[in-house]
């Protein structure tokens, strides 16, 4: 029987989805979108379930996008797919939602946690969105959020370097909730979802409503921009050449177009 690349449990009122593909990183695949996409949508639709933890199995929390994607056609799935990538980035949800970080959270890794609404993350996690390396643009909400959530000149400065951060870094600029130990990221995490999740459910979906209204409205407005610039950017012959490089570990050869 072929493993599933999410699990799907429940703590009491909590959801935990895990990302279940240790030996690819949790790399997002077209499999892995639709059945993160599944488990989100069953949260959202239990109504003894008031809260939920997103993590990754294995030694790091997400990778991103599997690169095995860009051969075999599924980047239409992965990335423009209900939800956006992974089925979550562009997602509208009711419930919140934690991304329990370990390890790394590298580019569209980056973007799921981006994507929740709190993040704990254990002292040493990186993250990061290195897309500028790859000839690619951080688009599923990397650029958009990253920028929002801090102020625009940190913001750029990742952006455009495509440098990582770790989790004292992280915590100063204000992206994460809450600091864990080494191998306490999850048990944080639960623990923080178990106490939002003894709350009244319908104060608790309305204060997160009215806590992202500001960022729902400007991301409804730019998504589009967002799909025509990531599609623009991935047919672009510097997008092949930072893949080649990357698969090929040389430096790449750009060439602007």
């Amino acid at each position: 029987m072929t493993a599933l690349p999410v699990r799907f449990e429940t703590r009491g009122a909590v959801a935990l989805v895990t990302l279940d593909r240790p030996d690819r990183r949790n790399a997002i695949d077209a499999a892995s979108t639709d059945a993160l996409r599944d488990a989100l949508a069953r949260f959202e639709a239990d109504p003894d379930l008031h809260a939920g933890v997103l993590c990754g199995a294995g030694p790091v929390f997400c990778a991103g996008m599997d690169l095995a994607a860009f051969g075999t056609g599924q980047v239409e799935a992965v990335l423009f797919g209900p939800g956006g990538f992974g089925g979550l980035t562009e997602l509208r949800r009711t419930k919140p939602l934690i991304a329990a970080v370990h390890g790394a959270a590298l580019a569209g890794g980056f973007e799921l946690a981006l994507a929740c609404d709190l993040i704990v993350a254990e002292e040493g996690s990186r993250f990061g969105l290195p897309e500028v390396l790859r000839g690619l643009v951080a688009g599923a909400g990397g650029a958009l959020r990253l920028a929002s959530l801090i102020p625009p000149a940190r913001a750029r400065e990742i952006l455009l370097t495509g440098r990582m951060i770790d989790t004292a870094e992280a915590w100063d600029l204000g992206l994460i909730a809450r600091r864990a130990s080494v191998g306490a990221a999850l048990d944080t995490a639960l623990e923080l979802a178990a106490r939002i999740a003894a709350n009244a459910p319908l104060a608790v979906a309305e204060t997160l409503r009215l806590s992202r209204a500001a960022e729902s409205a400007q991301l409804a407005a730019l998504w589009p921009e967002n799909a025509r610039t990531l599609r623009a950017i991935m047919a672009s012959d510097d997008a092949l050449e930072g893949a080649r490089a990357f698969l090929e570990k040389r430096a790449p050869q750009w060439l602007g177009h």
